[in-house]
């Protein structure tokens, strides 16, 4: 995972530079998967070496490797967009995760292969980003069921030290949406429930009768769980299961011979709402693949504003310090177990878990309900400080430009009551932001709220409001508003 120009993790180019000392392929019954700078308990290493043992289904990983790497070269709506194309590997003491996201940040895969899919090796720990080329795709594709195959993730153990040079460098662009996409999904997974589970049977029909491949367009489908399967719906409804794009799951059909189950996961839908992101499970030997869908194909996960609330709040920052030394390479993170080692209530460590969530260090698993821990090389504050709306609002924090009024006129301390409306000036407009006492999600006058109504994150003029709040600030009556228009 180096960056450009250096052998080892650094945090200043937007190019992001693979340094591979040969290129990953099969060999002699060993797939080799060579290993790029990446990050181990031992600090940065130049080429990690993770694992080296056997594959117990090989055939059933090597479609599921190949089907992540698909995501990788996927770009969707934009094709116009840089392919990001080596995965993510994390080792995790027992077990391996492989992880991307497609170009236009619309789909993440990743494929975790448990204990149970490997056999006669130990599983290190640390973050790198694996070499995936056309010649290993077309080697991966050849692997048949009764092939032994011993699987390396990184040098033999014995030449990581006298491997010097790279004699193979890949450099692709690295845009801060791929990045916020790592953010926001850890934190919209997390909000997900099991919404149906299907057999083989069921789960390798369902999945044939999805496009395998084509345009990806504004296509959505609603399916609501009957008995062991899923019936097609023509709108949402509570139950209901949503799939947008459904050309996006087309990977899937790379890994049917070796589908034991799926399960869809998903927020709560309300009657007539809006499609929400969802996540596609496929069960498999000692292995899950999930695929983690954006609410459109349009829509990226770099744009969802999940991550805001968190980032606003002034402790955060040091927060994650203390997190983060706690975190130790686990594959399940509890935050109820941080809270206790830490002394932060369990609202601190969640926004500390997403702020780490944005320098690609904390990840979510579904099917566990627990966050794992990974080390990719982005400062910490990268996405806060390229977040159009969280800098807006922190701008108007600084210019004095909420003011709270409740019951009437006078000063007021914030969060004295429930109840509260703020003004917030916006250049020359002044926005009404309201809460009601239970409220979670205060609504605003400004075009953002009428258009996404909080489904989106919150706007400037919300978040600029909930930094004052945590503040607990001080403000007097504001001045009559000249405009509840439609500033963003």
């Amino acid at each position: 995972m180096s960056e450009a120009g250096s052998s080892v993790p650094a945090m200043t180019s937007n190019v992001q530079a693979y340094a591979y000392a040969r290129p990953s392929a099969v060999r002699g019954g060993t797939l080799g998967l060579e290993t790029s700078g990446g990050l181990t308990p031992a600090g940065p290493a130049v080429r990690p070496h993770f694992f080296s043992g056997f594959l117990t289904r090989p055939a059933a990983a090597a479609a599921a490797l190949l089907a992540v790497a698909d995501v990788a070269a996927a770009r969707h709506h934009r094709p116009d967009l840089a392919r990001l194309r080596d995965p993510v590997v994390t080792a995790h003491g027992d077990r391996l995760r492989f992880e991307s996201f497609s170009g236009c940040c619309g789909v993440h895969a990743r494929l975790d292969v448990l204990g149970d899919g490997l056999d006669g090796g130990e599983v290190l720990h640390g973050t790198t980003n694996v070499d995936v080329n056309n010649p290993l795709r077309d080697a991966l594709g050849r692997i048949g069921a009764d092939d032994p195959v011993h699987l390396r993730v990184g040098p033999e153990e014995l030449t990581v030290t006298t491997l010097d040079g790279a004699v193979v460098e890949k450099k692709v662009p690295l845009p801060e949406r791929w990045l916020r996409g790592f953010a926001e999904t850890q934190v919209i997974s997390a909000g997900f429930d099991l919404r149906a589970e299907l057999d083989a049977t069921e789960a390798v029909r369902f999945l044939r009768s999805l496009p395998r491949a084509g345009r990806a367009d504004g296509t959505v489908r609603w399916y609501v769980p009957t008995g062991r399967g899923l019936r097609p719906s023509s709108r949402p409804s509570p139950g209901a299961v949503c799939l947008p794009g459904p050309v996006r799951l087309g990977v899937l059909h790379r890994v049917l011979r070796h589908v034991t189950g799926l399960r869809l996961y998903g927020p709560p839908v309300e009657p007539n709402g809006a499609p929400p992101a969802g996540a596609w499970e496929v069960l498999l030997p000692g292995m899950r693949l999930t695929l983690l869908l954006s609410p459109a194909v349009a829509r990226g996960f770099s744009g969802e504003g999940a991550v805001l609330d968190a980032l606003s709040g002034d402790e955060a920052a040091a927060d994650a310090e203390l997190i983060a030394v706690l975190l130790a390479w686990e594959p399940r993170v509890d935050p109820a177990e941080l809270a206790e080692r830490s002394g932060l209530t369990r609202d601190r460590v969640r926004a500390a878990l997403v702020r780490l969530g944005t320098a690609g260090r904390v990840g979510y698993d579904i099917t566990e309900a627990a966050y794992f821990h990974r080390e990719l090389p982005y400062e910490a504050d990268r996405v806060e400080r390229h977040n159009p709306r969280l800098v807006a609002a922190r701008a108007l924090v600084a210019e004095g430009a909420v003011n709270l009024v409740e019951g009437g006129g006078g000063a007021t301390t914030v969060g004295t009551s429930g109840a509260f409306t703020a003004r917030v000036r916006s250049g020359e407009r002044v926005h009404l932001v309201r809460s009601g006492a239970d409220d979670r999600v205060p609504s605003c006058t400004c075009e953002w709220w009428a258009d996404h109504r909080g489904r989106r994150g919150p706007c400037k003029h919300v978040l600029a409001v909930r930094i004052l709040h945590r503040r607990g600030g001080v403000f007097g009556p504001a001045a009559a508003p000249t405009s509840t228009g439609s500033s963003r």
